[in-house]
C-alpha cells in the first residue's frame, strides 16, 4: 500500500483570509516503510511573511521571493501525490491549504473522507491524556529531533512518517528493553536484558553422608575409573 506522509508551512492560520502555502515537504512509504522517495518544493507567496510565522519556520520573504508561485509547480505535486493517501498531523489544517491553494487554480479538492489520515486524531485515541505535539510524540517514541531547530516541512514530514509507524504499532525504537542494543550480522536489532547479578550459592553434605558414600564406593568391584581399568 502506498501512503505519502506531508507536511506544510504557510504565512498563517487561514487561507481564506490571505494566508498563503509556502513550503510542502512529502515522503512516500509503501506498505509503511520509506522508499526514499520524497517531494519537497518553496512557493513564493506573494505576499509579506509575518513576523510571527517567520520565527517558527524560519522563512523570510526574501527567500521565497526566489522560487516559482504554487502554479508553476502543482503538475509535479500532483504527480508525486497520485491517488495514495496523505497522512499530516492535524491533518484538516494541512488539507485546508493545499486544497485552498488547488481551489484557485480551478482543481478538485482532493477528498478529505477518502484520503485524509490524521495522525493527532490517532494519537489520541492510542495515548488519551498526553501531550500529542509532534516533538512530544517523538520523545514518546525515541525518534531523534535534536536537528529540528526551526519547523520545515520535509524535516517534520520525515519525522511524522517514523511518528506514523509507530502509532500503528511498528518498529518500536524505544522498548527499552536493554541498556546496550548489539547489531547482529545478520541485520536484525536484538536486545539483550542484563543479567541480575546474584551471590554463588554455597551447599554443605553431612559427614555421615559422605561416609556412606565412601564405603557405597569401596564395595564397587573393578570400577572403570580404578586401576584396573582397560584403556
Amino acid at each position: 500500500m502506498r501512503e505519502i506522509v506531508f507536511d506544510t508551512e504557510t504565512t498563517g492560520f487561514k487561507f481564506n483570509e490571505g494566508d498563503r502555502l509556502v513550503e510542502i515537504g512529502c515522503v512516500e512509504l509503501v506498505n509503511r516503510v520509506e522508499t526514499g522517495r520524497i517531494f519537497h518544493a518553496y512557493y513564493c507567496p506573494e505576499r509579506d511573511m509575518p513576523a510571527e510565522a517567520e520565527r517558527v519556520h524560519g522563512l523570510s520573504t526574501a527567500f521565497l521571493s526566489k522560487f516559482p508561485v504554487f502554479a508553476e509547480g502543482v503538475a509535479e505535486l500532483l504527480d508525486f501525490l497520485g491517488d495514495a493517501p496523505l497522512v499530516a498531523h492535524n491533518a484538516g489544517f494541512d488539507f485546508g491549504f493545499l486544497n485552498g491553494e488547488l481551489g484557485a487554480l480551478g482543481f478538485p479538492p482532493i477528498c478529505h473522507r477518502t484520503r485524509m489520515v490524521d495522525t493527532l486524531q490517532i494519537a489520541r485515541t492510542r495515548h488519551p491524556g498526553a501531550k500529542h505535539t509532534l516533538d512530544a510524540l517523538c520523545t514518546r517514541f525515541g525518534i531523534d529531533r535534536s536537528h529540528r531547530v526551526h519547523h520545515g516541512a520535509l524535516l517534520d514530514a520525515q519525522l511524522l512518517s517514523q511518528v506514523y509507524v509507530e502509532l500503528l504499532g511498528g518498529r518500536q525504537i524505544g522498548l527499552g528493553l536493554a541498556d546496550t542494543l548489539v547489531v547482529a550480522d545478520t541485520g536484525p536489532i536484538v536486545a539483550e536484558t542484563p543479567r541480575r547479578q546474584r551471590a554463588p550459592r554455597v551447599f554443605t553434605v553431612p559427614e555421615g553422608e559422605l561416609a556412606a558414600h565412601a564405603a557405597f564406593m569401596k564395595g564397587i568391584s573393578d570400577p572403570i575409573w580404578g586401576a584396573g581399568a582397560s584403556g
